[in-house]
């Protein structure tokens, strides 16, 4: 076996493996032959380098492959299905830096000892999200934020919005604690693209702003962000960035022993209480499976100047996984539901003076089949099949349901990949098939005349990487058809020609990466993206129930077209990780809803798409300093400007100057810290729109990190809004009637095996 480094970091795990060979000496010859030779894998253990102590709950993964384990109570840990050659692996645990490493394998596996050092910063991991082989976020040619093990278990809050509000260049938009949905560089809705481990949700989150996303995000494993135009891999809907969720629902290694994770988390600023719990393991020696459920309920949002009444919510999902793990690749399949009902407020012009209730219901299933390490011209192949039903009922009583959104979605996915190629360091070449079936619906007064209908859609793409020492550019091209088919043609409609649309488009983008050394990075990049109008924007004819509008189709409307640049410099270092990136994302053909100021027939608002040309342009910074001593200083900074250059006047939402900046001090067993949120006033708005002031706001959160009986064991506490300031989110839809959240405190405990 292969050893490195030839020192022993961790005494103490020396001394367990000295007397497990004094076992396995005593043992016939046969038995500790099984004992001591294990083909296929890389066995090790890791410690704190400074104690030697073992450390339970450290996360061990193969770079480029899914293949993960977590380590025992005596720091071991077993990485099966490897085969002979060189591997990367990656190391990451709760307060401590993360290490990565270069493993030999040989024809008995390897071993081993890595000791990790104490710090307060935990150092970005690996990314998957906008780029055909997984790599260190460090090296990604977009800019990249992940969000994973405890800043995760920190930040975790009931919607993927809100956990990620405190990311760079990310904020939150909502109507109430249920809706909140993610907004990047001022872009959300249906450009914004969310995915689970890389495929589309399937839900109608985008189209409207009482429409919650239908993700949990209380089992993912990290939540990767995408800043910026990234169409080259996921097709429209990306303009303004993409989210993954990342769970591996899919198992596509055998784990050496059962992993997974629970959770418990309870709110008191919404009497939240929740629960999670995964499990992933070896049914045979080739069968991996993995079970998860959570649930969550919710009561009324409390603010500093009372109840938000009828924000409370239920939320119920849970899936099961499982695959053939072969050794040319893996075969397997998943299932997932999830069940939301949830409140709006009332208070709106038109609206139900108590509010609507909405409830919603999410069925998915997806194949995944991937054969590695082929002959030939590629290296590996993946096939992605995925189907998902979703319903979403929005009442006006117990029994009268005053809008209705069906959505079938099937989709195929082909992806292959190559390494080095000619001039080409590596690449992929894909295909995706989609089929969508969009139904509409209700019995109020005021029934929708949105016709149902079709979309299809048909994509194929390159994408290559070329290194060039000390630069990598990556560049690729793709091209898009869309065809969308209403139930009904109708050339006299009130909103237009009600016809068959078909759009096409081509998407591009070059990057390049250049490490200047010690630590400093720079890069660029020009994407070309697109977005076709969702069948919404098209057809649509009547009242949206919860968002109190009636909204007004245009069916002529044309695929928005944008060219994004971004610009950043990085740096990183045992104690340092900092970047700053400037932006400009150019969109011809922006479709929004412009508010007429006329009321429609039942006293609601009305909502005209139509499309005019945008700019929005701005920046972002982050910074994570160990100062020493176990304190760290944490600064974000996100600022955006949006106009619609046409009519030359602001767009409309678009959230002001925001930063937050926070001092921490940490321990290998515990932590505390301090934080400041602020936001600028927002003065620079849209037609209709009101300006909202400036805000301060602090936080605080402690917690500790105990192993117990072998298992790592996390208990966080969090008090936000400690002052609690009465403030305002200028892209919440009821600002005007409530503000923000109140003083509340927060506790999750979460146990890692």
């Amino acid at each position: 076996m292969s050893t490195h480094p030839n020192q022993n970091p961790c005494p103490v795990a020396g001394i367990v493996l000295i007397l497990a060979a004094a076992a396995t000496a005593a043992l016939p010859s046969s038995a500790a032959a099984q004992v001591v030779e294990h083909s296929g894998e890389i066995e090790g253990v890791v410690c704190d380098a400074g104690t030697g102590e073992p450390l339970a709950g450290s996360l061990v993964q193969v770079v480029g492959a899914a293949t993960t384990a977590i380590t025992h109570g005596d720091g071991t840990f077993h990485l099966t299905g490897i085969e002979k050659g060189s591997y990367t692996i990656r190391l990451e645990r709760l307060g401590y830096r993360g290490r990565t490493m270069e493993v030999e394998v040989g024809e008995e596996g390897a071993f081993v000892e890595v000791g990790l050092e104490p710090s307060p910063i935990a150092l970005q991991g690996l990314v998957v999200t906008g780029a055909i082989t997984q790599r260190g976020a460090g090296e990604a040619l977009r800019p990249v934020s992940v969000l994973a093990g405890e800043e995760l278990q920190r930040r975790m809050r009931g919607t993927v919005a809100r956990t990620l509000a405190s990311m760079p260049g990310l904020a939150e938009s909502n109507m109430g604690p249920a809706t909140s949905r993610p907004v990047i560089r001022g872009l959300s809705g249906d450009r914004v693209l969310m995915l689970e481990d890389g495929g589309r949700v399937g839900d109608v989150s985008s189209t409207g702003a009482d429409h919650a996303t239908a993700v949990d995000p209380s089992s993912a494993r990290r939540i990767e962000v995408v800043r910026g135009p990234a169409a080259l891999l996921y097709g429209s809907n990306a303009l303004g960035g993409v989210i993954n969720v990342i769970r591996d629902e899919i198992p596509s290694a055998v784990p050496h022993h059962p992993t997974g994770a629970a959770s418990l988390h309870m709110q008191t600023v919404t009497g939240a209480l929740a629960g999670s719990g995964s499990a992933t393991f070896a049914a045979t020696e080739r069968i991996p499976l993995r079970f998860e459920v959570n649930g969550r309920t919710a009561g009324d949002l409390r603010t500093p100047v009372g109840e938000l009444a009828n924000t409370d919510g239920e939320t119920l999902n849970g899936g099961a996984g499982g695959a053939l793990v072969a050794d040319w690749g893996h075969l397997g399949g998943s299932v997932r539901g999830y069940r939301n009902h949830y409140g709006i407020p009332g208070g709106f012009v038109g609206g139900h003076a108590a509010g609507v209730r909405i409830e919603m219901e999410r069925f998915a299933s997806r194949v995944q089949a991937a054969i590695d390490e082929l002959d030939g011209p590629f290296s590996s192949v993946e096939v992605d099949g995925a189907y998902t039903w979703y319903r979403h009922k929005e009442l006006e009583s117990a029994n009268i349901i005053g809008t209705l959104f069906r959505l079938q979605t099937l989709n195929g996915d082909l992806l292959a990949r190559h390494e080095a190629w000619g001039p080409f360091a590596g690449g992929a070449i894909g295909t995706r098939v989609a089929w969508e079936d969009f139904g509409f619906g209700g019995s109020g007064v005021a029934p929708t005349h949105t016709p149902d209908a079709q979309r299809s859609t048909v994509a194929a793409y390159v994408f290559e990487e070329i290194e060039l020492g000390a630069a990598r550019i990556e560049t690729g091209l793709r091209y898009d058809w869309v065809f969308v088919s209403p139930e009904f043609r109708d050339p006299d409609s009130d909103i237009g020609e009600i016809r068959d649309r078909t759009f096409h488009a081509a998407s591009a983008s070059l990057g390049l990466l250049y490490s200047m050394g010690a630590g400093m990075t720079v890069g660029a990049s020009l994407a070309r993206a697109f977005r076709t109008p969702d069948v919404n924007e098209l057809f649509s004819e009547g009242p949206h129930l919860a968002a109190y509008t009636f909204e007004v189709g245009n069916p002529s409307l044309g695929t928005e077209q944008g060219t994004g640049v971004d610009v950043f410099t990085r740096f990183e270092s045992t104690r340092l990780r900092a970047e700053l990136t400037g932006f400009y994302n150019r969109i011809s053909g922006y479709i929004y809803g412009e508010e007429t100021g006329k009321l429609s027939r039942v006293l609601l608002p009305i909502y005209q798409f139509q499309s005019n040309d945008a700019l929005l342009t701005g920046f972002e910074g982050s910074l994570d300093g160990d100062l020493g001593r176990g304190f760290a200083l944490r600064a974000v900074v996100s600022s955006v400007r949006g106009t619609l250059t046409d009519k030359d006047r602001p767009l409309p939402l678009i959230p002001p100057v925001r930063g937050r900046v926070g001092l921490e001090y940490a321990r290998p067993t515990w932590f505390m810290g301090m934080e400041t949120e602020m936001a600028e006033g927002q003065d620079r708005i849209g037609t209709f729109e009101s300006p909202t002031d400036g805000y301060t706001v602090f936080n605080a959160s402690a917690g500790v990190r105990v192993t117990l009986r072998g298992r790592l064991n996390v208990v966080t506490l969090s008090l936000d809004n400690v002052t609690n300031t009465e403030y305002r989110n200028h892209l919440s839809r009821i600002k005007e009637l409530m503000p923000e959240a109140g003083r509340g405190l927060s506790m999750t405990y979460r146990v890692v095996f």
